[in-house]
């Protein structure tokens, strides 16, 4: 005879077990804690402590994925105050990359991978036309690379913080002499 006592009715068990949980159970009695239908899957879902149902677990536990809306039963990712699908958490720039595992940016509620976040929301410098990702130069109201920041007429870099402008672009003081 048998020294298991189930779980859900606290009698002895004496034919078959189900043990799950570290707990015991008359077939019939391992029942979802929510809709009470015995479980009869070999994998099951827990929710304090007590088993679920893939049904009932899908919901009234898992997340819905802010993008495709429908539940999650696998990986979640957590990001931007969401949850997420791990396929669904993509850049929302034109690679539309995978952003699992990697930082992003984040600019009005959407992820971006680094790359498309300069290309769409960096300033540009007036010199070359590059996303600027580090420290600029202000100057004649428009942002410059440190070493874009040169003299319209010898090309050499303006360290100074004197320069004369002619067209709307910097002079060194050595050529606007």
């Amino acid at each position: 005879m048998s020294d298991a006592i189930c779980h859900k009715c606290n009698e002895a068990i004496s034919q078959r077990i189900v043990t799950a949980l570290g707990k015991s159970w008359h077939p019939e009695h391992f029942a979802c804690r929510e809709c009470g239908k015995p479980i009869a899957e070999s994998t099951f879902n827990i929710h304090e402590d007590e088993p679920v149902c893939s049904d009932c677990f899908v919901q009234k536990y898992s997340g819905t994925c802010f993008a495709c809306k429908r539940p999650i039963t696998e990986k979640t990712i957590k990001a931007l105050g969401n949850t997420w699908h791990e396929d669904c958490f993509i850049c929302n720039g034109p690679c539309n990359g995978s952003l699992v595992g990697t930082s992003f940016y984040e600019r009005d509620g959407k992820a971006y991978c680094k790359s498309d976040y300069e290309q769409l929301f960096a300033a540009k410098c007036a010199g070359c036309s590059k996303s600027i990702t580090d420290n600029a130069i202000i100057a004649l109201n428009v942002k410059w690379h440190k070493d874009c920041f040169k003299c319209k007429k010898c090309e050499n870099p303006i360290s100074a913080s004197t320069f004369a402008v002619e067209d709307n672009k910097p002079v060194c003081t050595s050529c606007s002499a």
